[in-house]
């Protein structure tokens, strides 16, 4: 594996993905809602790719900026493309794409927004959730309903325990706050609930987390029904 992956905070509690393919020196960054603090880590290296998981201004202002200066080719959901930068290549369900030699695969997740893609790569393995899926957490209903989101998430159910998550959002401390309300006696999601505020008064980032320890303590990845994670979100909604 030759993909390494690094956090770049943008605006106030996103996270940008840097990927760099070390053995072909090819770059990506996923959802760069700014340009500013990704130029201050790139400097003058190439990027090559911007990949963005949906159309959200915090996720896609700093596209433009960054192909100006870069010349990196964007890639999006070809269902967004009219409220989405400008696309080069145009995804769908399914789809893959190569960052120098590592594959990816693109996964559709409706829900928080109505033409949401994750991208996959096994490689790793490494999910960039955006903001379908979060640490101990899910995105909010802002287009789609509890199905459709429900049925998202459930589209990561193949993927290996191991599998690293890279959300869009710093979220974790007051999504575990509500996780130990509804779940106050999940061993797992009190021992993640400390790590994280162990982190947080470190200043770093709780995030990338691991898939299964997600599908241990994330009240959104354990209801059993629809009905069920509704009612987990519309509780979270008012929390």
């Amino acid at each position: 594996m030759t993909l390494n992956i690094q956090a770049i905070p943008v605006l106030s509690d996103n996270y940008a993905w840097l990927l760099h393919d070390t053995a072909q020196n090819v770059r990506a960054i996923v959802d760069p809602g700014e340009a500013g603090p990704i130029e201050s880590v790139l400097g003058d290296a190439q990027l090559d790719w911007i990949l963005l998981t949906h159309h959200h201004a915090d996720h896609t202002a700093g596209t433009d900026a960054l192909r100006r200066r870069y010349g990196a080719r964007v890639a999006g959901a070809a269902s967004e493309r009219r409220r989405l930068p400008q696309l080069d290549l145009a995804l769908s369900d399914g789809d893959t794409l190569m960052i120098g030699a590592e594959r990816g695969e693109v996964i559709a997740t409706p829900g928080h927004a109505d033409g949401h893609i994750s991208y996959y790569f096994a490689s790793v393995p490494a999910l960039f959730s955006g903001d379908a899926l979060f640490s101990l957490g899910c995105g909010r209903l802002l287009e789609g309903s509890a199905a459709q989101l429900f049925e998202s998430l459930h589209r990561y159910d193949r993927l290996p325990d191991d599998t690293l998550v890279y959300c869009g959002h710093e979220y974790t401390k007051s999504n575990a706050a509500f996780a130990r309300y509804v779940d106050p006696d999940n061993s797992v999601l009190k021992a993640r609930a400390a790590e994280v505020e162990r982190l947080r008064a470190a200043l770093c980032p709780t995030v990338p987390s691991r898939l299964g320890e997600e599908r241990a303590a994330n009240p959104f990845l354990r209801a059993k029904t629809v009905e069920e994670f509704a009612r987990l979100r519309r509780e979270k909604d008012n929390f």
